[in-house]
This record gives structure tokens, C-alpha cells and sequence, in this order.
């Protein structure tokens, strides 16, 4: 007979950790399938210090192995495989790995969204060596040092715009002749008196020795290529949410968001999304953590209604 979990969470991040304890806290049956490791994104960052109770900080890598333990210690249990597809039609959803087929009475989707890469040579092996994707994660490496952002949208415009607080210098590369972000943040960018924009360029190369040193970058429309001196790189130009297994099952928002509201629940009924991966204002672990539990409170009234 198939085994049917009270709940399945897809993706092993902050939220999905945080919806397995409250789930498995609660005395549900829980399965937690992630595709790589505990911590999800938040395992790649080198040192967390906005997650309250930590006052000296603490690497994701170990912050979300302890939340995987957190979870397991009442009872949830992890299943190292990628989701591929998902039937959320039937009362019973149906979630297929390359390997398994697993079965539950309630889904929460919390498998994260990934940064966009550039594109260039060396940009992974320099990732948490001078490459960033995440000012508010690790902009205060670089308090009275020169960072750089690339991008133009807001996500650019507001990693700028933190660490002009923090760097002595921060120059913004954009392949536009102007900003693409909301005009909330033009006009204290161009105030800022250490911010330098460097407009119509492209980033063709990272230039390193162990750590980022510098970039070159390209003008559009003149070819010209210049070199530009800097202690750390952060590339903004965008996230992009991991749905593809998702196809047709429950409803996006343009950008590929699941749209879910204040109790998570997407649009099929047992199926909520929590963390990164839903439609949001502000995208951070601890926002993630209060969707996981917001997330389980309302999926233990749904099995109420349906058992």
C-alpha cells in the first residue's frame, strides 16, 4: 500500500525546516524532500547576522543543519531527491522524483527562488570570494572597502543603496543609460556622494587572484573595455523562482512567483507556499521561518476539515 504523509514539504531551506518542526511538533507526519542539502540557498552564505539569536552570527551552512536537526528531533524525516513533477487535482497530492513517487494530504512548496548568474568565467568558483548575490547578507564584509553592484533594476538599486551606507565607495554598473528601479530610489542613489554610476556597460570579465580585485567591463556602444578596481562584486539582476516542476499546478505571478496570500495557501486547496518562493515584499530567512509556521497553522485546519 502507498504511504500517504500528512504533509510534504518540497525544498529543505528556512521555511521548509521551519514548517516541518511546527508539522512534526504537531504530530504530523512530515517528509521534507530537498534537492541538495539543509539550508537550501541560506547554506552558500558564509555569515548570517540578521537572524535574531545568534549575537555573533552564524555561517547558513551550520544554521540550517540545525534547523534540519530542530525539525527531525520530533519526528520529521528528510528525503534527499529534486522534485520533477506534481498532480495537486486529487484530495491525495501525487509529487514524483527520478527514483520515487510519494503521496500526501497537504503540500508546502517552499523550494526557494536562485539568483541569476552573469554569465562570465570563474563567477561560481568566486562565489563568497568577492562574488555576492545578497547585500543585506553580506554587505558588512565591505564596510570602508569599494563594492560594486551590477544591475539596474530595484534589486540593484536597493543592494546600492545599503551598502552606500556601509562602503567607501560603491560604483553601479548598468548596460542601460539609466536605472530600470522604482523612482523611490533615484534620488537618494544620486545623492549619495560615494556612489558612481557606470552606464551602457557590461561585465566581460572578473578579474582575481585568490578574491575578486576587480572587473572589466565593456561600453556598449563604443566596444571600449576599461578595467575597474574593487574588493567585492554583487550581481543584481534578479531572482528567478524554482517552478519549473511546478508546469500548470497552482497559480504564478508573472515573474513565475506562486501567489499565495497571508496564510500561504496557493490556489489549490491543501497546497500552500512558503519562503522565497511565493510572491512577497521582503525576501529573507527570518521572513521565511514565519512562512513555514504560518504555513502549518493553516494546513492543520485544512486536515481538521477533511478528515
Amino acid at each position: 500500500m502507498q504511504h500517504i504523509y500528512d504533509m510534504i514539504i518540497i525544498g529543505g531551506g528556512p521555511a521548509g525546516y521551519s514548517a516541518a518542526l511546527y508539522a512534526a511538533r504537531a504530530g504530523l507526519d512530515t517528509l521534507v524532500i530537498e534537492r541538495m542539502s539543509a539550508g537550501g540557498q541560506m547554506a552558500l552564505t558564509g555569515e548570517i547576522d540578521n537572524y535574531p539569536g545568534f549575537d555573533e552570527g552564524i555561517d547558513g551552512f551550520t544554521l540550517g543543519m540545525k534547523m534540519q536537526k530542530g525539525s527531525e528531533r520530533f519526528g520529521s524525516k528528510t528525503k534527499y531527491a529534486e522534485v520533477t513533477s506534481v498532480d495537486f487535482s486529487e484530495k491525495v497530492k501525487t509529487l514524483k522524483t527520478a527514483q520515487n513517487t510519494f503521496y500526501a494530504k497537504t503540500v508546502v512548496i517552499a523550494a526557494g527562488a536562485n539568483p541569476r548568474m552573469l554569465g562570465v568565467p570563474m563567477e561560481q568558483e568566486l562565489t563568497g570570494k568577492g562574488v555576492h548575490y545578497c547585500a543585506h547578507c553580506d554587505g558588512r564584509f565591505y564596510k570602508d572597502k569599494t563594492a560594486l553592484v551590477i544591475g539596474g533594476g530595484n534589486s540593484a538599486a536597493s543592494d546600492a543603496l545599503y551598502l552606500s551606507r556601509l562602503a567607501k565607495k560603491v560604483y553601479v554598473v548598468h548596460r542601460r543609460g539609466s536605472l530600470r528601479a522604482e523612482k523611490v530610489y533615484h534620488k537618494p542613489l544620486m545623492q549619495a556622494n560615494n556612489v558612481e554610476f557606470v552606464w551602457n556597460s557590461t561585465v566581460s570579465e572578473l578579474i582575481a587572484d585568490e578574491r575578486i580585485t576587480g572587473i572589466k567591463i565593456k561600453d556598449v556602444n563604443t566596444h571600449s573595455v576599461k578595467d575597474i578596481d574593487c574588493d567585492g562584486v554583487f550581481i543584481s539582476i534578479g531572482r528567478k523562482p524554482a517552478t519549473e516542476f511546478l508546469s500548470d499546478s497552482v497559480e504564478l505571478d508573472p515573474s513565475g512567483y506562486v501567489i499565495a496570500d497571508e496564510s500561504m495557501q496557493t490556489s489549490v486547496n491543501g497546497v500552500f507556499a512558503a519562503g522565497d518562493i511565493r510572491t512577497k515584499a521582503l525576501r529573507q530567512v527570518v521572513t521565511a521561518v514565519a512562512d513555514g509556521a504560518v504555513a502549518v497553522h493553516h494546513a492543520e485546519k485544512y486536515l481538521s476539515e477533511i478528515n
